[in-house]
């Protein structure tokens, strides 16, 4: 992952990604998702910056749906190119978080 950016906290924590997200940091994205998550919110990544995933990152943000679900709140993942977001559709992703 080339970068991890907090945008905003209040009133739902907005978060940007870039790059290429993979087995390599997924761990990564889970572990800086987990330290920005301090007061319970709507989760949003953007993600139009974001070049390559993988099914490690797929289930990177699964556990991410879980852990906000959670506390009651949702996630929201917008701005993929159509190629990523052909790939949350292929895997069914879009009826278990929103795809924007």
């Amino acid at each position: 992952m080339q970068e991890f950016k907090v945008i905003k906290e209040t009133p739902e924590l907005v978060i940007e990604l870039s790059g290429e997200i993979d087995s390599g940091n997924a761990d990564e994205l889970y572990e800086n998702f987990i330290n920005h998550y301090n007061t319970p919110s709507n989760v949003v990544f953007e993600c139009g910056k974001v070049e390559f995933i993988d099914s490690t990152t797929l289930g990177t943000f699964v556990k991410i749906l879980k852990h906000v679900r959670s506390e009651g709140f949702t996630l929201k993942i917008a701005g993929l190119i159509p190629r990523l977001k052909k790939l949350f559709v292929i895997c069914s992703l879009d009826s278990i978080m929103e795809i924007e």
